[in-house]
């Protein structure tokens, strides 16, 4: 599998983070995971800007973004990618604990391509991780502008 994306995963979380990342590294599914921790710093990430002014400014393969963030919440991160041109084109998975149908409405009309609530089981959501990235980072074919290493 030398074709895999970068994936920007936005979660304050520090367990979701560990599962998440040890999901991914299990199956050898993300040659690079960029972690944010909020709101704020994955605008920065996503503009350059800050301590991500030296990043490559190629899009990641696909986002994945909790909605519950401090500074900029997930929804204003979501609104602001995907109203820009530069942005829009990533692929956003909304993974969250958030079971109120109004952010996922919310998200849908803001133009997320997938949500996902977070399992609480471990096993089921090492599973759900690696679907995820089977399908963004292996399957799906990303959007124009993103690098695949």
């Amino acid at each position: 599998m030398d074709k895999l994306g970068r994936i920007l995963m936005v979660e304050d979380d520090s367990n979701d983070v560990e599962m998440t990342l040890a999901a991914l590294e299990e199956y050898n599914l993300a040659n690079e995971v960029a972690v944010t921790r909020d709101g704020e710093e994955a605008l920065d990430y996503l503009y350059c800007r800050g301590k991500y002014q030296s990043r490559s400014n190629e899009n990641p393969a696909v986002m994945l973004l909790d909605l519950k963030l401090p500074k900029v919440d997930g929804l204003e991160v979501l609104r602001q990618v995907k109203t820009d041109d530069k942005l829009k084109m990533i692929p956003v998975v909304v993974l969250t604990s958030s079971h109120e149908e109004k952010d996922m409405v919310t998200s849908y009309k803001l133009g997320v391509n997938a949500y996902v609530v977070k399992p609480v089981d471990f096993h089921e959501f090492v599973n759900a991780i690696k679907e995820l990235g089977v399908f963004w980072a292996v399957i799906n074919v990303a959007p124009p502008g993103s690098v695949r290493k």
